[in-house]
C-alpha cells in the first residue's frame, strides 16, 4: 500500500490592490498586508508558494516570499481569479436565488466553462492527503472565489455554496487533509496578523467587522 501523508493547505487572498480587474497592483496598503502575512507565515515549514497569475496575486506572493527563507514560489493558471460554478436557481435557497443569480448573471457560458474545469484543477492540485510520509504545507496565494470553493469543498457542502463565503485582503484560512479523516477547516479569515487598520479591505462594506 502507498503511504500518504497530511497536507496542510494555507489559502491567501491577495493583498490589497488598485481597482482594474485585470492588470490591478498592489497598493501600499496591500503590499504591507502581504509583508504582515509573511512575517506571520516565517516559522510555517512551508514547501511552495503558488500563486495566481494577476499581478496582484503574483506581488503578494513574492512580498511574502521574501520574508521566508528559501521557499519556492510558482504561478499557476489554477489558482487564479475565476468562477468556479454557477448554479441552477432550483440549487439557491429561495429568498436569495434571484440576488445570487443576478449577481453572476454577466458570467458568460465560455468562462463557466473554463471556470469549472479550472476549479477541478485546483482541487486535484492542492487539496487532499499527499504521496510519502512526510507532512507538506503548502500555501495558496489566490482570490476569494477559489477560497470559498475550497472551504466548501472541505467542508462537503452543496456545490453553490461558495457564494457568499468573503475573505479578506491578505487573510489567512488554513485547511487540513489527514489520511482517513475528514478534511477540516482549522481556520477562516484570520487576520490575527493585520492591524485594524489593515483589516477587513476587500469584504463588502455591510459585513465588515
Amino acid at each position: 500500500m502507498n503511504a500518504t501523508a497530511t497536507r496542510f493547505l494555507y489559502l491567501a487572498r491577495h493583498g490589497e490592490a488598485t481597482a482594474d480587474e485585470d492588470a490591478g497592483e498592489l497598493t501600499a496598503n496591500g503590499r504591507r498586508q502581504a509583508e504582515l502575512l509573511g512575517d506571520r507565515l516565517r516559522d510555517v515549514p512551508l514547501a511552495a508558494i503558488h500563486h495566481g497569475p494577476l499581478p496582484r496575486a503574483a506581488q503578494t506572493a513574492r512580498l511574502i516570499g521574501d520574508r521566508l527563507k528559501e521557499v519556492p514560489v510558482r504561478a499557476a493558471e489554477a489558482a487564479g481569479d475565476y468562477v468556479p460554478y454557477v448554479p441552477g436557481r432550483a440549487e439557491l435557497p429561495a429568498d436569495a436565488a434571484d440576488r445570487l443569480l443576478a449577481f453572476l448573471a454577466p458570467v458568460t457560458p465560455d468562462e463557466r466553462e473554463r471556470g469549472a474545469a479550472l476549479a477541478r484543477a485546483a482541487q486535484e492540485r492542492f487539496t487532499g492527503p499527499v504521496a510519502g510520509d512526510e507532512v507538506r504545507h503548502e500555501l495558496v496565494v489566490t482570490h476569494a472565489f477559489l477560497i470559498g470553493w475550497l472551504v466548501r469543498a472541505a467542508l462537503d457542502a452543496p456545490p453553490w455554496r461558495w457564494l457568499g463565503l468573503n475573505h479578506g485582503n491578505a487573510a489567512l484560512t488554513v485547511l487540513r487533509y489527514t489520511p482517513g479523516r475528514p478534511s477540516a477547516v482549522l481556520f477562516f479569515n484570520d487576520m490575527a496578523h493585520l492591524p485594524a487598520e489593515l483589516r477587513w479591505t476587500g469584504f463588502p462594506p455591510e459585513l465588515r467587522g
